[in-house]
This record gives C-alpha cells, sequence and structure tokens, in this order.
C-alpha cells in the first residue's frame, strides 16, 4: 500500500471514530444535563468556563459560542486562577470545569477554591468517577472510548467530544431562552452574517441615483436617463405619478433596435417590461441578493404601496459583504 493510500485511510478512521463519538453522546443526555441548562437559566451572574491545556483550548469555544447566543460567559485559565485570576468568579457565577481526566493536581486544587466561592459547579469531563465529577453539582458526560491518536494520547477525539458538548449545551439554553434570530442579529452586527440578519434594502438604496421616465417619454429621453443614472435601467412610472408601470434595461435597448425598422417614434410604453419586479424598503437586503441570484438580474426595483422609490444593485450588496 503506498503513502497516499495510508494517509487516507488515516485521515477516514480519525473522522469516523470522532463521529461515532459524538453519537455515542447522544445516550449520555441526563438529568443531570437537563439540571445544569435549568440551573444556568436561572443564575444572575456569569459562566465561567475553566480548563487546562487542550481543554482551555476548547473552553474558550465554548465561551465565544455560548457569549454569542445570549448566555453571558467569560474563559478563566484554570492554572491563572489559583495565581489569581480566582478573583473574577462571583458567587452568583456559574463554574463549567472542562477536564478530561478529572484528575490533574491543577483541577484538584481549584475544585475546593471554586467551592469556597460558592458558585455552582458542572464538570465537563471523560470520567464520571474522577475527583472533579465527584466534586461538581452537575457532571456533563464526554466519556469516549479512546483518542483517535493511534497511541491514545493526543487529545483528539476527547476535545472533539468536550466541543461537541459544549455546543449541545449552548443550543440548549439558546431554545429555552427562546433566543430569536433577531437576538442574534443584536449580537452579531459586523460581518456578512450580522448583515444578513438586520440590513435592509431601505438601508442602501437611498444612496443611489433613482432613474425614472413617463411611459410616454421618448427614446433620446429613456437613452439620457439610463445613460447619466449609470444603473443600466430606468423604471417607467405613470404620466403625471410616480406609480410604477414598467422597467426599460439596457437590454431592452438592444433588442429594441433588432424589432424596429423605425425607431424615431418609440415610446417608453413600447419597449418596457410591465408590471417589473419590484421589492418593498423594509424586506431584508439578504432577501433581495436571494431574488436577484434566482431570476439572474442585477438590480431591482424599490416601490411602497406601488410607488416607484429607487432602485436597489447587486453592487450595493456585494458592498454590503452579502456576497
Amino acid at each position: 500500500m503506498n503513502l497516499l493510500n495510508n494517509i487516507a485511510l488515516t485521515a477516514k478512521k480519525v473522522l469516523t471514530d470522532e463521529a461515532e463519538a459524538i453519537a455515542r453522546l447522544a445516550d449520555f443526555i441526563d438529568e443531570s444535563f437537563e439540571d445544569c441548562v435549568k440551573a444556568i437559566l436561572n443564575i444572575k451572574g456569569r459562566v465561567v468556563v475553566t480548563g487546562i491545556g487542550k481543554s482551555a483550548n476548547i473552553a474558550t469555544k465554548i465561551v465565544a459560542t455560548l457569549n454569542s447566543t445570549g448566555t453571558p460567559a467569560l474563559f478563566m485559565h484554570a492554572a491563572d486562577a489559583i495565581h489569581g485570576d480566582l478573583g473574577m468568579i462571583q458567587p452568583e457565577d456559574f463554574v463549567i470545569c472542562i477536564s478530561k481526566s478529572g484528575n490533574t493536581p491543577e483541577i484538584k486544587v481549584l475544585v475546593p477554591l471554586l467551592k469556597r466561592k460558592g458558585a455552582q459547579l458542572a464538570a465537563l469531563v471523560s470520567s464520571t468517577d474522577s475527583y472533579l465529577a465527584q466534586s461538581a453539582d452537575f457532571v456533563l458526560n464526554a466519556s469516549i472510548e479512546r483518542e483517535a491518536c493511534p497511541h491514545n494520547l493526543a487529545p483528539t477525539t476527547s476535545t472533539t467530544a468536550a466541543l461537541a458538548l459544549g455546543d449541545a449545551l449552548a443550543v440548549s439554553l439558546l431554545e429555552a431562552r427562546g433566543f430569536s434570530s433577531a437576538d442574534f442579529a443584536t449580537l452579531h452586527p459586523g460581518g456578512s452574517l450580522g448583515k444578513r440578519l438586520y440590513l435592509k434594502v431601505d438601508d442602501i438604496f437611498r444612496q443611489n441615483m433613482a432613474p425614472r421616465v413617463s411611459e410616454n417619454a421618448a427614446l433620446k429621453d429613456i437613452i439620457i436617463e439610463i445613460s447619466s443614472k449609470r444603473l443600466g435601467a430606468t423604471a417607467v412610472v405613470k404620466d403625471g405619478t410616480e406609480e410604477l408601470v414598467g422597467i426599460i434595461t439596457d437590454g431592452d435597448l438592444r433588442r429594441m433596435l433588432n424589432k424596429y425598422d423605425s425607431i424615431d417614434s418609440i415610446r417608453a410604453s413600447d419597449i418596457m417590461t410591465a408590471s417589473p419586479l419590484s421589492i418593498e424598503p423594509e424586506t431584508y437586503a439578504a432577501e433581495a441578493l436571494a431574488i436577484m441570484q434566482q431570476k439572474n438580474i442585477t438590480q431591482l426595483i424599490v416601490t411602497k404601496a406601488g410607488k416607484f422609490e429607487g432602485f436597489v444593485h447587486l453592487h450595493d450588496l456585494l458592498k454590503e459583504g452579502l456576497i
């Protein structure tokens, strides 16, 4: 067997082993897990997640997930805790301590100090008969059969299991709180994720020019309006009103040249697309993007109660980082 095949088999085995370990965690969701969720929902303080070594790395991710889903949390390194950082914990806080063995020297020093603080303690462990598990108020069982490492030494499956169980805890809290997508948006205002949740067409389309011509506009006026406003299209409104009746694009002008022998008497109503697709200002920008992608178009007319308001262009959505 060549080296490449060995690499592929090893990688597949790691993924399979870790996937199976995560699947087995479902059997460990018990009354203690449920009681832990209920206790966190009722605290007045924060969730403090701690660990040492690779468990500390997992703890920082769990903290990030909790914070982003409505549960205030912070990270405390277990080694730093016994050298001064323990002062960040208050009696109304809830501590989650992550440790595969639950018997490391740092944990054995830390647990009695946490108990003295009066904070509730949950043990996220792979060994439920460990010192940490026996000392905790709640046990989050992340037991595994073995590490994915061929020597059963490097933290691999155990850290994956702890991370997955942390996600299960965070999502359980999210649902129990009734945490909505709107709540999520308030905590994620930056980046494309946040913008998809809160940015509306009304926030961006007004920066564009608003090309429009009447339904009886002459061809020259149509071309000037499209060219000067630089959006590749113009709305067509009913004479003397802002009522939208159609749209004319650059493509419509090109098709007109193939269709008509004489263009002197052409009016907007002759070449427009009637009853064009439009969108309301209060629509989310992400929805506007989805429509453009589905219809393979680069702009949408914005209307309010059938009245022309302006255009939102694909470039606007690109600038906002939605694509």
